[in-house]
């Protein structure tokens, strides 16, 4: 009973997510990429199914699957997902006025998002065959 129910669950927050997925592909502001790794990550808990059928999206199946085999993020999505970040942030941190504490929080999560999708490979780790060559 109670493994049916973690079952479900994982399962509608994979829909969810994938909905929210969506929702950022048609708004710019909305990151698509994490909601979708998400999703994988849920489905593979509920339903091996919908997790290979992410998987071999021709559009985004391989970037769900360097992230679960090598934990890369690839050099453009660092980029561009910096400066959205940093797009994002600067508007309210300089031109709105709210508690400076609350722009201390927001600036150090956004260096906590950045540290972290910057340690991450670029790229994934040569294999045996391809040091051979």
């Amino acid at each position: 009973m109670r493994h049916t129910v973690i079952r479900t669950l994982y399962l509608l927050g994979g829909f969810i997510f994938i909905l929210l997925g969506i929702i950022g592909i048609l708004l710019p502001l909305i990151p698509t990429t994490p909601f979708l790794l998400l999703a994988a990550f849920c489905f593979s808990r509920s339903s091996k199914r919908l997790h290979q059928y992410l998987l071999n999206q021709p559009m985004f199946g391989h970037f769900i699957r360097d992230w679960e085999e090598h934990g890369v993020i690839p050099f453009k999505a660092k980029l561009f997902s910096t400066a959205m970040m940093l797009t994002m942030i600067s508007y309210p941190l300089i031109f709105l006025p709210f508690h400076i504490g609350l722009k201390t929080l927001a600036a150090a999560t956004v260096v906590f998002a950045l540290w972290y999708v910057w340690s991450r490979p670029s790229t994934q780790p040569m294999t045996l065959e391809q040091l051979e060559d």
